[in-house]
């Protein structure tokens, strides 16, 4: 066994899923496997046409903007315009003007939806379609400006904001020429579409919801194969050993990753909650921080594992009271989600609650999704646990995914000192409750000798 012999890991892997349920009782372990990269394409720009067609619309209605400008070049492309390119563009083309319109709902009462329109020499996808002959007209912003004048817009959102770094992607030189163009009584127009960005960016719809299922699914079976006795040797893998392994893994399957997993542990005698590069032994307590990406969502976990000792058959009691008080913070933060509460409301509110309860918490949950670390409500940070400014002030919204991140010290009696139980567990808000994407780790992995 262990890392360093490949052909006895392949040869117990088998064994190692099967084994699944039992080292991870908080989920079944995902049947199905990733579709191919051309299945993924026609799922994702199935999934964007319905994006357009019913969260668009919705969107700019409820921030009062009519007319929605992504404006990006090649290598410097803004995050949401990223989000809006079909499955076969990987990057912005020379520049890329996507124009987004709302034609609001006719005198008979029937809503006309946003029209989408790209001011390039060809189509972006099936969605916008090419509104700019350069034979024509050779200046690409003349005939950007030519479109807004025809529609005459009474609110232009372009993406500019202080706050959500993602939401900021109109660059300085694309705004100045934008502004040099426009005659003046547009210019007045110009507003910030920061919460419009922020919006799209953080709805998910149904069919989002399920590949993002299976996608924290994957990330839990990765942990599960990297925390068994398949992979890992008694005193002689490291948790660096492990971090390439569960890398490594993860491009097995065809995902992504979006952060290298990180392996560290917890040793009776030493008071480092996060020791690193150290060789495994019996009665450590591993964790382990592990992101994957697929369908263009990326996943957040962190669970841990324990490695028993000669004739141990289960974990400390007191180690096992841990995990149960990390689940229990985890129940009084999730409690807390209610639409329109503001990240620093449900952050101070769980903080108080937890206390009360005699926890010793920290919280610094995030908002999740198109990015890892995304945009929407912050709910503290981990070195702030107090009201974060402007991103902490954010509304909670329903159909939202958040990544339910914290910790919690406990003391051991078997160790005789403090241990750090840090979880993070992916989830979605559907404006009542907070749903785990996959199930939450409630019973640690083990590892045996």
């Amino acid at each position: 066994m262990g890392i360093h012999n490949m052909n006895i890991k392949l040869r117990v892997l088998s064994l190692c899923l099967l084994a699944m349920a039992v080292l991870l009782p908080v989920a079944s372990a995902t049947t199905s496997q990733p579709l191919s990269a051309r299945q993924q394409a026609v799922e994702l720009d199935a999934i964007l046409a319905e994006r357009f067609a019913t969260i668009a619309p919705a969107l700019m209605r409820r921030e009062g903007i009519d007319m929605w400008l992504l404006i990006s070049r090649e290598n410097n492309e803004d995050s949401v315009l990223m989000t809006m390119l079909p499955s076969d563009w990987f990057k912005a083309r020379r520049r890329t003007m996507l124009m987004l319109f709302d034609r609001g709902i006719d005198e008979n009462g029937i809503d006309r939806g946003v029209e989408t329109i790209a001011v390039a020499r060809y189509n972006v996808g099936e969605v916008f379609k090419s509104a700019w002959d350069p034979e024509q007209q050779p200046d690409q912003w003349q005939r950007l400006v030519e479109l807004i004048v025809e529609r005459q817009p009474q609110r232009i959102g372009v993406n500019q904001s202080a706050g959500f770094a993602a939401a900021d992607g109109l660059i300085a030189t694309e705004k100045e020429t934008l502004l040099a163009y426009l005659p003046a009584p547009y210019q007045q127009r110009l507003t910030s579409a920061e919460k419009l960005a922020v919006g799209w960016l953080e709805t998910r719809t149904a069919a989002e919801i399920k590949y993002y299922q299976d996608a924290v699914g994957w990330a839990q079976q990765v942990i599960a194969e990297g925390f068994s006795d398949a992979v890992i040797e008694l005193g002689v893998t490291t948790t660096t050993d492990i971090e390439w392994w569960m890398l490594e893994r993860i491009y097995s399957l065809n995902l992504g990753a979006w952060f290298p997993p990180t392996v560290t542990l917890q040793r009776q005698g030493d008071s480092n909650p996060r020791l690193t590069n150290a060789v495994v032994q019996a009665g450590d307590l591993l964790h382990v921080d592990i992101g994957v990406t697929y369908m263009r969502l990326n996943t957040d976990t962190q669970q841990h594992a324990y490695v028993l000792r000669a004739g141990e058959t289960a974990v400390p009691a007191s180690l096992e009271r841990a995990l149960a008080a990390g689940n229990q913070l985890q129940d009084v933060l999730t409690a807390e989600f209610a639409t329109q509460r503001s990240g620093n409301d449900i952050l101070l509110s769980a903080l108080a609650k937890a206390k009360q309860q005699g926890l010793r918490p920290s919280i610094y949950s995030h908002p999740i999704g198109y990015h890892g670390h995304a945009v929407g409500p912050t709910i503290g940070m981990w070195d702030q646990q107090r009201a974060i400014p402007v991103t902490g002030e954010y509304p909670l919204y329903a159909n939202t995914a958040h990544s339910i991140e914290l910790n919690n010290t406990f003391y051991s009696d078997d160790w005789q000192q403090d241990v750090v139980i840090m979880l993070e567990e992916s989830s979605w808000f559907d404006g009542q409750r907070v749903h785990y994407l996959h199930g939450r780790q409630q019973q640690f992995h083990l590892i045996r000798e």
